[in-house]
């Protein structure tokens, strides 16, 4: 007895299925991250979000 098993996504692993789905393959990076915050703008928009606070921060601590 085999059955087809598929994934069904819940509301926490769905953002890792969508990054899964979207990361894989053998397109550049640049592609990937289009696709991505075409599904997902908030989302895309919260990660810039938080690079950005991380490299102003980095920044913020250099003194010449």
């Amino acid at each position: 007895m085999t059955e087809a098993t598929t994934t069904v996504s819940n509301g926490k692993t769905a953002l890792t299925d969508d990054i899964r789905a979207h990361f894989s393959g053998d397109a550049p990076i640049t592609e990937k991250a289009k696709s991505f915050a075409k599904v997902r703008p908030w989302t895309s928009a919260a990660f810039l979000g938080i690079a950005a606070l991380a490299v102003l921060n980095g920044v913020r601590g250099v003194r010449p």
